[in-house]
C-alpha cells in the first residue's frame, strides 16, 4: 500500500513544494518533466511488467493482457516523452545547457531503448504474422531488455531526485536536510521499493501466468487428468526456452 502512494507524493510535491505547474519556460514547467517521467516511466511501465503475473488478471484472455501490457507501455512512452519536451525546453528557454549530466545520458539512453523496445514488441508479439520459432527466439530477450529499461529508469529518477535538490535548494540548502529534502529522500526510497516489488514479482515462477490450457481448465472447475497434472508438473520442470519453443510463440510475453 505504500508503495502506491508515491506517485500521489510525487503530486503533493509538485504542488506544494516546487510552486506547482506550468507550460511557460519557467520552473513550473521544468515541473512536468519528474511528475511524468516518474508517474508514466516508473509507474505504468512497472505496472505493465508485472500485468500478466497479477492472479486476478488471469481470468483475461492472453490477447486482451497483449493489448492491456502494450497500451501501458504506449502511454509510459508518451508521458516520457512530453516530460522530455519540458525540461529541454525549459533548458532551452533559461539558457541552461542540455545533456552535461550523468542523469541526462542514463535518461535518454533509456527512452531510446524503451522505444525500440516497444516496436519490436509490437511487431513480434502482436502482428498475426510473426512466425512463432520468432516469437520463442525473441521472448528471453524481450523479458530481459524489459527489466534492465526498468532498473535503469528507477537509476536515473534517483539521480535526478539528488540532482534538483543539490541544485535547487538554496537557504537551506540540501546539505543541511530541511524538511523538503527529508520528504523527497523518502520519496526516493519508496521509488526504489517499488521497484524491488516489481522486480520481485517478475522473476518469482511463483507468480508466472499458467499455461492457457490450465487456466481455462480451472476456469470451468473441471477436475485435473492424470495426463493434465503430469504434463503441467513437466513443464514446471522444463527450461523456459525450451517451453518457449514447443508452444510456438504462445507463451506471455
Amino acid at each position: 500500500m505504500t508503495s502506491q502512494c508515491w506517485p500521489l507524493n510525487r503530486w503533493m510535491w509538485q504542488v506544494t513544494k516546487r510552486e506547482g505547474l506550468a507550460w511557460d519556460g519557467g520552473a513550473k514547467e521544468f515541473n512536468w518533466h519528474p511528475l511524468l517521467a516518474v508517474t508514466g516511466f516508473i509507474f505504468l511501465q512497472g505496472i505493465a511488467i508485472v500485468v500478466y503475473r497479477l492472479p486476478w488478471t488471469w481470468k483475461c484472455s492472453k490477447l486482451m493482457m497483449k493489448l492491456i501490457h502494450a497500451g501501458l507501455n504506449v502511454l509510459a512512452f508518451i508521458l516520457a516523452v512530453i516530460s522530455l519536451v519540458a525540461v529541454f525546453d525549459f533548458h532551452n528557454v533559461q539558457n541552461i545547457p542540455n545533456m552535461y549530466s550523468l542523469h541526462s545520458w542514463v535518461g535518454l539512453i533509456a527512452v531510446i531503448l524503451f522505444s525500440l523496445q516497444i516496436v519490436l514488441g509490437l511487431c513480434i508479439f502482436l502482428l498475426p504474422l510473426s512466425p512463432g520459432y520468432l516469437r520463442a527466439a525473441f521472448l528471453p530477450i524481450h523479458v530481459f531488455s524489459g527489466l534492465f529499461i526498468f532498473t535503469t529508469v528507477i537509476a536515473t529518477a534517483l539521480m535526478g531526485i539528488t540532482e534538483k535538490l543539490i541544485f535547487g535548494l538554496k537557504d537551506p540548502k540540501y546539505k543541511d536536510s530541511p524538511p523538503e529534502a527529508t520528504f523527497v529522500n523518502v520519496l526516493g526510497l519508496l521509488i526504489a521499493l517499488f521497484g524491488a516489488l516489481i522486480l520481485w514479482i517478475a522473476t518469482r515462477p511463483s507468480w508466472k501466468r499458467p499455461s492457457e490450457q490450465l487456466l481455462h481448465t480451472l476456469h470451468n472447475n473441471e477436475p485435473l487428468s492424470d495426463a493434465t497434472k503430469t504434463d503441467t508438473a513437466m513443464s514446471e520442470r522444463q527450461d523456459p526456452n525450451t517451453e518457449a519453443r514447443k508452444r510456438n510463440g504462445k507463451t506471455e510475453e
